[in-house]
């Protein structure tokens, strides 16, 4: 599961390789939260720095934007299972973060500002 998830980003790195925050960034700063989200359990700290860092390097619709799609496209790829969708909807309010977008395949990208 862990080379899919690359191999999806490297390909998604790509295609959005001119925003400002790139997918491969993105993944690096999500890494860390794959056991969470696969497994349960406490979130790791290097989960909650990560999406930290994600958001704040994010300052812009345009890469706001770029970085939904690149999780969207990602999580996208792969089969999820309810519990799984929802620790991954659950990491920004554990890790006391306010994103502008869902870990989600069905967020609407594009809507958000």
């Amino acid at each position: 599961m862990r080379s899919l998830l690359l191999a999806v980003c490297l390909v998604l790195a790509l295609h959005f390789g001119e925003a400002a925050v790139s997918c491969n960034t993105v993944i690096a700063d999500l890494y860390p939260c794959l056991s969470y989200v696969t497994q349960g359990g406490p979130v790791p700290s290097l989960c909650c720095n990560g999406l930290t860092t994600l958001n704040s390097q994010a300052q812009t619709s345009a890469d706001r934007q770029g970085v939904c799609r690149c999780i969207k496209s990602a999580i996208g790829g792969l089969t999820l299972s309810p519990g799984t969708i929802d620790n991954a909807l659950s990491l920004p309010s554990k890790c006391g973060i306010n994103l502008p977008y869902k870990f989600s395949p069905s967020t609407n990208c594009e809507s958000i500002k």
